[in-house]
């Protein structure tokens, strides 16, 4: 979920009940708040808390709500036991950038004794330039609060292999976090996605997921191909960090949200803002349609 801000860079409290309401109306069966897309590395401590604690809330045990920790620490982690003891199912950890990846495995293990529940480990080396070993994944196996892997990295061969591996084990969940992969993960056994463009049809997302479970695999092929057409509005001949601007600038066009950014992250321009919004009535996102 994108994080929703005033241009004070407070929390838009109204805004974030309708980004739930519209979530769970769309089916999903978890929300996850301060990951990449919901700009969690810029987000200060006491907004974030106030976040986890409203989404909590306001989705009322309808979905689960994932919860994510940046630049976390084993000694310091009391904002994830925090966010737990708010109401969060799971906490979500990606490695501190540029981490020694031979000091990983012990990394993951002080966080995983520190916390007080469920953990996914998280990995994402387009922001944190380095790559989770599958071989550190498979030694923290059988911890009794590890939880799953969201895999975000754009490797097809890994996510095989990842799936070879470790899928279909009913104590650790797979997702996949990259779009373009997301087809080929739930066919090779990923329990789930977890799609930025959610942000915006989230049912489409929900119904790729529901189609893959039946082996439906027609269906699922048009709803991927919705997902990408859509993801591309906002994703296409931009950076990582162009590409959340654009995103909340086409929540925004939706009513759900105002485009606001937190620093270092910058809005996109009226300019760029009103072609998002021709580009959505073409793809008919307006007016209520997915």
């Amino acid at each position: 979920m994108v994080t929703p801000v005033t241009a004070a860079g407070a929390l838009d409290e109204a805004a974030a009940a309708r980004l739930v309401e519209f979530l769970v109306a769309g089916g999903v069966t978890g929300i996850f708040v301060l990951g990449t897309t919901g700009e969690g590395a810029s987000v200060p401590r006491a907004l974030g808390q106030r976040l986890v604690d409203l989404t909590v809330a306001l989705v009322r045990r309808r979905a689960l709500v994932y919860a994510g920790i940046n630049e976390p620490h084993p000694e310091n982690i009391g904002s994830g036991n925090e966010f737990l003891r708010g109401g969060a199912d799971v906490i979500v950890a990606r490695p501190p950038v540029s981490h020694p990846v031979d000091q990983l495995l012990p990394w993951y293990r002080a966080l995983l004794d520190g916390l007080e529940g469920p953990l996914i480990i998280y990995n994402i080396p387009s922001t944190t330039r380095v790559t989770i070993p599958l071989d550190v994944v498979e030694a923290l196996l059988g911890h009794p609060r590890l939880a799953g892997m969201k895999d975000s990295e754009n490797n097809p061969g890994r996510l095989e292999e990842l799936l070879r591996r470790f899928g279909g084990r009913p104590d650790f969940s797979i997702f996949v976090g990259v779009g373009a992969l997301m087809e080929k993960g739930l066919k090779l056994g990923a329990v789930g996605i977890v799609p930025s463009v959610g942000n915006l049809i989230p049912e489409v997302c929900q119904g790729l997921c529901a189609s893959a479970q039946h082996g439906d695999w027609t269906a699922a092929a048009n709803q991927f191909s919705r997902m990408n057409t859509v993801a591309a509005l906002y994703q296409k001949g931009r950076t990582l960090n162009e590409s959340l601007a654009a995103l909340k600038a086409a929540v925004s066009c939706r009513g759900l949200c105002a485009p606001h950014m937190l620093p270092p992250l910058r809005r996109i321009s009226d300019t760029e803002l009103i072609s998002v919004r021709a580009q959505m009535s073409q793809l008919q996102l307006l007016n209520g349609k997915s």
